[in-house]
C-alpha cells in the first residue's frame, strides 16, 4: 500500500463514518419533506391524484376551517404561554432560594409530569376533568361548586387543554430557569443589597437580566411546541367540540388521515412551517434588538 493510498484513506475515513448517518437522515427526513412539497401540489380524491400547482394553497387561503384553527392554535399560544412561563419563572425563582429545605424533592416534584407520555397525561388529564365521573367535578360538588363541563363546553373545553400544557410542561420550563440562576453570581445581589436595592429591584436588575438568554430560549421552544400542538387537543377533545380546540396539527391530521387529502395536508404542513418560521425570526429579531 503506497503512501498516496494511504492518505487517501484517511481522508475518506470521517466520510465513511458519518455515511450511514447522512443516509438515515435522507430517507427519513429530507425524502419525506420533498415528497410531501410534491403531494401539495396535487389534489387527492380517493385513489386518484391530479396536478393542482398551487391549488391547495390558494384552497388554505379560503379555507375556514384552516383559519379557525389557526385562531385557536394562537389564543392558545397568546395565553396559555405567557401563563406558562410566567410561573415557572416562580417556581425556579422559589427553588433556588436559599430559605427553601428539600430543594431536590421539590425539583423533582415539579419535573416528574415532564417524563409522563403525552398519550398517557393526555389520558389522564381528560378523566380527571371528564363531566360525568371525573375527579375535579367531583371536588366542586364536594365543595359545594357548580360542575363544569371541562370538555364538552366550547370556552372550558379549551381552558382544559391549556390546564393540562400548564401542567404538564410548567416543570420543564423552570428547570431551564434555575440552571441559569444558578450561574448567576451571589455577589451580585449581595453588591446591590449593601446599596440598599429592594427584594424587587434586585429581581428586576439581576435577575431578569441575567435570565434573559434562558427566557428567550423558552418563548422559542413553547411558541414552536404550541404552533405544532396536537396530542392534547385530540385525545382529550378531539378537536371538539365545534371545532373550539381543532388546531393546525388536529386539523392536519383529520384531513390527512381521516379523509386522506393527503395533498391538502401536505400544504397544511407547509403553512405550519412557514408560521413558525415568522414567529421564530420575528422573537430572534426582537431579542437582538433589545440587547
Amino acid at each position: 500500500m503506497t503512501a498516496r493510498t494511504t492518505r487517501a484513506g484517511s481522508r475518506l475515513a470521517p466520510y465513511l463514518f458519518v455515511l450511514p448517518a447522512l443516509v438515515l437522515f435522507a430517507a427519513f427526513r429530507l425524502y419525506p419533506i420533498g415528497w410531501s412539497f410534491v403531494l401539495s401540489l396535487f389534489h387527492t380524491e380517493g385513489m386518484e391524484q391530479s396536478w393542482t400547482g398551487l391549488g391547495n394553497y390558494q384552497r388554505l387561503v379560503h379555507d375556514p376551517l384552516f383559519w379557525k384553527a389557526l385562531g385557536n392554535t394562537l389564543e392558545i399560544l397568546v395565553i396559555q404561554v405567557p401563563v406558562m412561563l410566567a410561573i415557572a419563572l416562580g417556581l425556579a425563582v422559589a427553588l433556588n432560594s436559599a430559605l427553601l429545605r428539600w430543594k431536590p424533592l421539590f425539583r423533582l416534584g415539579f419535573f416528574l409530569p415532564v417524563v409522563t407520555g403525552l398519550v398517557t397525561y393526555g389520558l389522564l388529564m381528560g378523566a380527571l376533568l371528564n363531566p360525568d365521573s371525573g375527579a375535579v367535578n367531583w371536588l366542586l360538588h364536594v365543595l359545594g361548586l357548580p360542575e363544569v363541563h371541562w370538555l364538552t363546553d366550547p370556552f372550558w373545553a379549551k381552558v382544559s387543554v391549556m390546564l393540562a400544557l400548564t401542567w404538564h410542561y410548567t416543570g420543564y420550563n423552570a428547570v431551564i430557569y434555575l440552571a441559569r440562576l444558578q450561574g448567576i453570581p451571589d455577589e451580585h445581589y449581595e453588591a446591590a443589597a449593601v446599596d440598599g436595592a429592594g427584594a424587587w429591584r434586585r429581581f428586576w436588575h439581576i435577575t431578569l437580566p441575567g435570565l434573559r438568554p434562558a427566557l428567550l430560549l423558552t418563548v422559542v421552544l413553547s411558541t414552536i411546541g404550541t404552533l405544532q400542538l396536537f396530542d392534547e387537543p385530540f385525545i382529550m377533545t378531539g378537536g371538539g367540540p365545534d371545532n373550539a380546540t381543532t388546531t393546525i396539527g388536529v386539523y392536519l391530521y383529520q384531513t390527512g388521515f381521516r379523509y386522506f387529502d393527503f395533498g391538502y395536508a401536505s400544504a397544511i404542513g407547509y403553512a405550519m412551517v412557514l408560521i413558525i418560521s415568522v414567529f421564530g425570526l420575528i422573537q430572534t429579531r426582537l431579542a437582538k434588538e433589545e440587547d
